[in-house]
């Protein structure tokens, strides 16, 4: 029988504003002497591509290349250019530890602003999927946020980051919304109880890793920015998981690139107030 007076470990031993003993600084020093990396910064602005289809369409068609500057042991990091704006997009990080382990490294490399673009769930319906919800809370319902904040129910967008955001879709040619996602360590947990929980509180979907990014963004005092990609019913009709030409990676990147402008558009006025 559990306890349920015993605090899970995962709540134990938490000294919040303790540092770390291992950083990724220190990690990507290692790396860089065991792959003869030498040093160099990374684009300023970085995406995390959960799925991997942004990338892959990058490559395949010779709009992306390796970034040799990067010392990650566990991804690749490419390069490339849309509308004179240099990007750097990493494949494949699913979930909130692989996120946010990278996006430590990320800002450890030179990134300034982090842009994670991840397939998500319908929970509440906001019409036919595919489309984009900005996500300005998520439900902490994994493991990685608690080892850099207190437990609350969610994680927040950093208002800032939200205000220079303030007018960015309206002229989209994507359906771009505001709102609410769960975060889960475990897909296929997605319980009939707990989907109807995240319904009540008007959740819009359900992903893997903006709660943790967050979580993390909001210690680190780091920009980082979470969209989901509306894209499926969690597989409970037919033809489910469609996201559009090339797996979606058009509209995604129009959305990056609004965003991305957005961005050093509100750098570029307060770096000059």
């Amino acid at each position: 029988m559990i306890n349920s007076k015993m605090q899970p470990p995962i709540l134990s031993n938490k000294i919040y504003e303790s540092p770390s003993v291992f950083t990724a600084e220190n990690m990507l020093r290692e790396a860089r002497r065991q792959k003869s990396i030498a040093e160099g910064n990374i684009p300023l602005i970085c995406i995390l591509d959960p799925d991997g289809d942004i990338a892959y369409n990058l490559v395949s068609t010779d709009q992306a290349t390796l970034n040799a500057n990067w010392a990650c042991y566990h991804t690749k990091l490419y390069t490339f250019t849309r509308e004179g704006i240099v990007y750097g997009i990493v494949p494949h990080v699913v979930g909130a530890s692989f996120a946010v382990l990278v996006a430590e490294e990320l800002f450890a490399s030179g990134c300034q602003l982090l842009i994670s673009m991840t397939s998500a769930g319908q929970i509440v319906p906001m019409g036919q999927p595919p489309y984009f919800v900005l996500i300005d809370r998520a439900l902490r319902d994994e493991g990685t946020s608690y080892h850099y904040l207190p437990p609350s129910p969610y994680s927040l967008i950093s208002p800032l980051l939200l205000d220079h955001l303030k007018g960015a879709f309206d002229n989209a040619s994507v359906r771009v919304l505001q709102g609410a996602t769960w975060t889960t360590d475990a897909p296929f947990r997605e319980t009939a109880e707990a989907i109807e929980y995240a319904r009540q509180a008007d959740i819009f979907g359900v992903e893997m890793e903006a709660a943790a990014l967050y979580a993390f963004a909001q210690v680190k005092e780091k920009d980082v920015i979470c969209f989901a990609h509306i894209t499926n019913q969690m597989a409970q009709i037919e033809g489910d998981f469609e996201k559009g030409e090339d797996m979606g990676s058009h509209d995604a990147l129009d959305v990056i690139a609004m965003t991305a402008r957005s961005w050093l558009a509100a750098d570029v006025l307060i770096s000059d107030a």
